[in-house]
């Protein structure tokens, strides 16, 4: 005679629409009073049990099983959602636009739980021929952090994305300094136009454009205090940006810059040109108090001011289509550098938290040749040192 199970230890059924074994386990009840039920299916009697006996041993371990249809692309969609739509706009949008070029189309039809190392480490090996190195660092963070949300709440049991290096990308194109003659040239080409003011500001104090565009005339002083002791020279307050929380990219980026003369010169062309745009827009205009604004007074995005810049730039000899306005800062940075200014100076200018921040990213600009050293060593070993004194 077949003994009866006891109530609460489950049962196994036939299921004719899905053309499966069922198993079935209760194990109690919830917080709500919802009866807790596991289940594990499969062709055969005995696959079904095998099934049921690893959920309930991944329960006993604390690991839930994800849904078997939950997917790549909705554990993606999910973090797009919920997580990065709480940063700021051009961070959301530079996110959608990469998952949905680079991820989702490669991996989001995937099954989350099914998906291993060898499927990203093929992902981003592939990625790797047609995008650069920085590139490929963020769409696996963003991958990276979409799996770590769906672990989270239980979705799967673990993150394999953390298990995969990053290969290493397509070469960028490498950033580049105007000379003095090119600066001149541009300076001179921009004269009479709406970004004569900004392109001045940029070159000779280094700002970064998100700086730039979120500066306010709060925060500039054309007149400085020369009866102070010691005297207060004409000078911009870099405090703000265009970031999320209108903070600047580091506590270091903060600084109050003396303004040099073609500064001063500028701005206050800038400020007359701006009463102008005041009286010509009328009702139209909308007061934030920027130093660089629309004709309405609205502020400017990076489109903007990159599209000004090129017009700029095609009435020189250079091509437009290989400058951007953040040279004007690796400019700022090459100029004082072949003047000899020492490289904790310019980064102390720049905003920089460190010298080897300055290196890393402007190493083409830092230019002057260190020579105390071979000088010293020529003395010492009794060479002479005229060859290298006369560089």
């Amino acid at each position: 005679m077949t003994k009866r199970r006891s109530r609460g230890d489950g049962g196994l059924h036939w299921d004719e629409s899905r053309q499966r074994w069922i198993a079935t386990a209760s194990l109690g009840y919830d917080g709500s009073g919802k009866r807790i039920v596991k289940r594990g299916s499969g062709k055969t009697k005995s696959e079904a049990k095998q099934k049921l006996k690893e959920v309930l041993r991944n329960h006993e371990d604390g690991l839930a099983i994800a849904p078997g249809n939950y997917t790549v692309k909705e554990a993606v969609e999910d973090w797009l959602r919920y997580e990065l739509s709480r940063r700021d706009k051009a961070t959301y949008e530079t996110g959608r636009i990469l998952c949905d070029t680079h991820l989702i189309p490669a991996l989001g039809k995937r099954k989350l739980r099914d998906l291993s190392a060898h499927d990203v480490d093929t992902w981003l090996s592939q990625k790797a021929k047609i995008l650069s190195t920085s590139t490929l660092r963020l769409i696996r963070s963003y991958l990276n952090r979409a799996v770590k949300r769906a672990m989270a709440r239980d979705l799967v049991k673990r993150n394999i994305v953390e298990l995969c290096s990053i290969p290493k990308g397509k070469e960028g194109r490498p950033s580049k300094a105007l000379t003095m003659a090119q600066a001149e040239t541009v300076l001179k080409a921009a004269e009479g136009t709406r970004m004569y003011s900004y392109l001045v500001l940029a070159l000779l104090t280094g700002a970064r454009t998100e700086e730039l565009r979120a500066l306010t005339w709060d925060y500039v002083d054309l007149e400085g205090d020369p009866g102070n002791e010691p005297a207060i020279p004409p000078h911009v307050a870099v405090w703000r940006s265009v970031r999320a929380g209108g903070d600047t990219k580091t506590r270091k980026s903060r600084r109050t810059l003396a303004l040099p003369q073609r500064c001063v010169e500028a701005l206050r062309v800038q400020k007359a040109q701006q009463v102008n745009d005041r009286e010509a827009a009328g009702e139209r205009w909308q007061e934030h108090n920027l130093v660089f604004a629309s004709t309405v007074g609205t502020p400017l995005d990076a489109h903007n001011v990159r599209r000004a810049f090129r017009r700029v730039i095609s009435k020189t000899t250079l091509d437009p289509k290989r400058w951007t306005p953040r040279e004007l800062r690796h400019s700022f940075v090459s100029l004082l550098s072949d003047n000899g200014t020492p490289i904790e100076e310019i980064a102390r200018l720049v905003g920089h938290s460190s010298t080897s921040v300055t290196e890393l990213v402007y190493r083409k600009q830092i230019r002057p040749v260190l020579q105390e050293g071979a000088i010293l060593m020529d003395r010492i070993f009794g060479v002479s040192n005229d060859s290298i004194e006369s560089f």
